[in-house]
């Protein structure tokens, strides 16, 4: 007997079954209600922030640097396993980490001070090699371009590798968010909601006795919650591209519904735009890859 649900398109492209959504929706639901204990655990006990760990004489180790190297290494742990899992060499992770590392902090800058053109018209030294100021979405094209470079002078197939990423990137993301917590910086905006929550030493603080939204948990609950959805959708879809813009059109979605109530700030605008435009473009190709025919790749 046929389990209800999707049957497989005659073209080749994946089948999903109703109880296997279910699962998914409670494994979810339950996920979310521990979430909110969590952030309503946090409302109840002032949380303070760590913006400096701790200093050795001139260097100073910062929390949000050390949660993005933390997001490195868990991206880099996880494209590990995926190129041992797809059968390509695990060494290659290093040079692809190596770039987008690189190519991410050199976007993300570049994004930022497009936004903020002022600051690198006052001081264009101290703003162009400052720590501060970094933008996800200058950081994602960034990283793209110098792993996309990396893939073509290594030789590696674009497809395999753009779908191996998805997953790490979103752990990545989840940790970054985590340090911009830890920071207190890219809250929401004020609210009374339950788990709303004062920065009072963030980046910038909040006014006293004003409680805000922790978007950044938000974000890096949104993260872990599509890394587990990659996961469970990745042996079910055959397509080549196909993980890796599942990845763009949840990532898209998740960016542009949290602007909403985010912290109001130049280029807010601009960075919803991008988010829906990469939902929509990844939707649309998503649906091409999946109707092509099957010789086609």
């Amino acid at each position: 007997r046929e389990t209800p649900g999707f049957a497989p398109p005659s073209r080749g492209g994946f089948a999903i079954s109703y109880d296997s959504f279910e699962q998914l929706s409670t494994a979810s639901n339950k996920t979310f209600s521990v979430f909110l204990v969590v952030l309503s655990i946090c409302d109840r006990v002032h949380f303070a922030m760590y913006p400096e760990l701790f200093s050795i004489g001139p260097f100073t180790i910062h929390t949000f640097g050390l949660m993005m190297a933390l997001g490195f290494v868990a991206a880099g742990f996880v494209l590990h396993f995926e190129f041992k899992r797809i059968g390509l060499n695990p060494e290659y992770v290093y040079w692809l980490s190596m770039a987008a590392a690189f190519g991410g902090l050199v976007g993300s800058k570049i994004h930022y001070l497009l936004i903020h053109s002022e600051e690198l018209a006052s001081d264009p030294l101290s703003s162009a090699f400052s720590g501060a100021g970094l933008v996800w979405y200058g950081g994602f094209i960034g990283g793209f371009m110098a792993v996309l470079l990396t893939v073509i002078v290594l030789k590696l197939p674009r497809a395999k590798v753009a779908d191996a990423c998805a997953p790490a990137l979103a752990i990545g993301y989840a940790f970054g968010r985590m340090g911009c917590f830890l920071n207190g910086d890219d809250y929401g905006r004020s609210s009374d909601l339950p788990w709303a929550m004062e920065f009072r030493d963030g980046s910038p603080p909040t006014s006293p006795g004003v409680s805000v939204q922790p978007t950044q948990l938000y974000e890096s609950f949104s993260s872990i919650m599509i890394f587990f959805v990659l996961m469970y959708l990745r042996p079910r879809l055959k397509r080549d591209w196909s993980l890796g813009l599942v990845y763009l059109m949840m990532a898209g979605v998740e960016r542009f519904l949290v602007e909403y109530v985010r912290f109001q700030r130049s280029g807010q605008s601009q960075q919803q735009i991008l988010a829906l435009s990469t939902a929509v473009i990844a939707g649309i190709v998503f649906i091409w890859v999946q109707m092509r025919p099957a010789s086609d790749g």
